[in-house]
């Protein structure tokens, strides 16, 4: 390589770096847009339009949830063969009982029947074990696969589960005008979103790191998500 090409080379580099700054910052907005809609799905766990406490999620499986996700506004869609697709937040519970700085996740899964058109609700998952999240920061995670998942009950309390002994690792739920459902996501893929988590937390960051709360300067969010898990798994 000459000198001259090397130059160039360099030129464009440095011309590329404004557009570079753009996309990062554009990324960054995209997470904390997230953050923001998984907050409002949090809140409206316990702020049902009817109020009605039977068409909540049970207070006491969640104040004895391992790890949350709520992935808002997932898209399925699809012409007989169908998809889906989201992105959204995941916190754990630490030793001491509080809430984890949450990771980004994805979340992708097919789907088989007669369906047509586009649809999106949101989607919350109550983990019951630590096991799930583990594989998790490992690698990409399949509900039903790597740990048993089934709908999950609604009303005050979980003994009104159709699995009345509760033995599933997982339990995931829908959210569609404002009540909730149980809603079956066997096959359904979750991963870390690692560029969601380098636009928030910085480059370098691993996912283990963050659920340990041994990050800095998190936007507030982001700490948001974290303090409407704390308010409401106390209730």
């Amino acid at each position: 390589m000459t000198q001259r090409t090397a130059r160039l080379l360099l030129l464009g580099l440095v011309a590329l770096l404004p557009a570079f700054a753009v996309q990062a910052e554009s990324r960054r907005q995209e997470a904390l847009n997230q953050s923001g809609d998984a907050v409002r799905v949090l809140d409206d766990m316990f702020n049902t339009k009817d109020g009605a406490p039977d068409k909540q999620l049970p207070s006491d499986l969640l104040k004895n949830a391992k790890a949350i996700a709520v992935i808002p506004s997932m898209i399925k869609a699809g012409l007989i063969f169908g998809g889906r697709h989201g992105n959204g937040l995941i916190s754990v519970k630490s030793a001491d009982g509080t809430w984890s700085n949450p990771n980004f996740i994805s979340m992708t899964g097919g789907s088989v029947g007669f369906q047509a058109g586009i649809s999106s609700t949101d989607v919350i998952l109550v983990f019951r074990t630590t096991r799930g999240v583990d594989n998790i920061v490992n690698g990409k995670f399949t509900l039903g696969a790597d740990a048993s998942a089934a709908a999950g009950p609604v009303g005050r309390t979980a003994t009104a589960a159709t699995d009345g002994q509760l033995k599933a690792e997982i339990y995931s739920y829908s959210r569609s005008k404002g009540l909730f459902a149980g809603i079956a996501l066997d096959g359904a893929r979750l991963a870390i979103d690692d560029d969601y988590n380098e636009a928030v937390y910085g480059k370098g960051v691993t996912a283990r790191r963050i659920f340990e709360n041994g990050v800095e300067n998190v936007p507030n969010e982001v700490v948001n998500f974290r303090d409407k898990l704390e308010e409401y798994t106390q209730k």
